[in-house]
């Protein structure tokens, strides 16, 4: 098959419509709606990152969506990305909905007196932001004007940057080797539009490569392509069919600490500013998701499946024995429907296989006399008579290893 037919056969928005995932729709142009098989994909991907970041030492955090104009003028968005913001007018004052959530992480860590002994604080934030894209330039889940993305805010010490960015990047490719991702590296240097002096934009910088250099790993320098505020480390992922996908980010902010007065009580007592370093592993979970479709051409492991077990009665008969097993299945925390349509089997499990479930439950008269399943796995066939306990130890394992 030749790469452009692979590509479409693969394309996110078209297996978004066959898995019923998302839609888009005129109403709200570029802000995708999620159906249910797609949210159980989304919170499996949050709720893998939650666990991660807690592991990690992170602390979870929430900052409005809407904040006031002169917040994002003190930031430096107003001047430096203005024309990618939406704005709104309360109470005769004016309104930013959030492009990035960097400067709600950054009220929070000015909302008390902090010593140098919390050093470092790391916030997580699952943050739905707001930008201005053109109508043009809109692409499904891959370019959209409203997505959840997976930021931290990191507020370290001098001495302490070396060894964040370390953690981070170790963490970053824990996350794309659970997906069987590799990846290739850039480092983004200062861009004309910046903001602050040069001196702390070489001292981030070469903060940044050292790292890079310590660990041994292969990097390419990508001019002039760093935030406005600050270097950045940025990750690009190569899917199945060896595309790339800029995806994770790590950028060293010296700026908006000063910008904002952050400050904590340092060994000899006196203020300092904390160095900022802003990092996201996913990019936006949207954007991730529709990566993800298309790697796996939608055959998702059953670990991350929207519907991991389609059960399959042969006849009104199966009905409540089935409904028994679906039950079970979901206390033990699988996502699994029930087909109950009166159809023949061949259709129903040729509908599941167009699902792409990866498990199917076949019951008919002797399965339910021996109170057993038939169970059939994707691309296997049928695996045999089992009774549910047996089955529900298969998922287990098969989650374990994350298949």
């Amino acid at each position: 098959m030749s790469m452009k037919l692979e590509a479409d056969r693969r394309n996110h928005r078209k297996l978004g419509r066959q898995l019923e995932l998302f839609a888009t729709m005129e109403e709200a142009p570029g802000m995708p709606f999620f159906l249910p098989k797609g949210m159980a994909l989304k919170n499996e991907l949050e709720s893998l990152w939650k666990h991660k970041h807690q592991i990690a030492g992170y602390q979870e955090i929430q900052t409005p969506i809407m904040m006031k104009q002169n917040l994002w003028e003190q930031s430096g968005h107003w001047e430096h990305y203005h024309e990618n913001m939406y704005f709104s007018k309360v109470d005769d004052q004016n309104y930013a909905i959030k492009p990035m959530s960097c400067p709600g992480a950054i009220l929070i860590f000015n909302n008390k007196r902090r010593s140098y002994r919390e050093l470092p604080l790391r916030f997580a934030e699952l943050g739905l932001v707001h930008r201005h894209e053109l109508s043009g330039s809109l692409n499904g889940l891959l370019r959209v004007r409203a997505f959840t993305q997976d930021d931290a805010h990191l507020f370290v010490r001098e001495d302490q940057i070396k060894s964040e960015v370390d953690q981070v990047l170790d963490l970053i490719d824990d996350f794309y080797s659970l997906f069987g991702f590799e990846y290739n590296i850039e480092l983004s240097t200062r861009p004309e539009n910046h903001m602050g002096a040069i001196e702390l934009w070489d001292q981030a910088e070469q903060a940044l490569e050292s790292v890079l250099q310590d660990k041994h790993l292969d990097y390419q320098i990508n001019p002039g392509d760093g935030a406005f505020y600050g270097p950045k480390i940025d990750f690009h992922v190569l899917d199945a069919l060896g595309r790339s996908w800029q995806c994770g980010t790590v950028q060293l902010d010296f700026q908006m600490p000063e910008k904002f007065d952050c400050h904590y009580i340092g060994e000899d007592n006196q203020p300092h500013h904390p160095i900022m370093i802003h990092r996201a592993i996913y990019g936006s979970i949207e954007r991730f998701m529709a990566i993800l479709i298309e790697h796996y051409a939608g055959d998702f492991p059953f670990w991350l499946a929207p519907l991991q077990v389609k059960i399959l009665p042969l006849s009104s008969d199966q009905h409540a024995y089935a409904e028994k097993v679906r039950l079970k299945l979901l206390e033990a925390g699988f996502r699994v429907d029930s087909d109950e349509r009166d159809e023949k089997i061949g259709l129903k499990i040729r509908e599941a296989e167009m699902q792409k479930s990866p498990y199917m439950l076949i019951i008919g008269p002797k399965e339910m006399e021996n109170s057993s399943l038939a169970l059939r796995k994707r691309h296997e066939g049928n695996l045999g008579e089992l009774n549910l306990d047996e089955v529900i130890q298969i998922f287990q394992e098969a989650l374990q290893r994350r298949e």
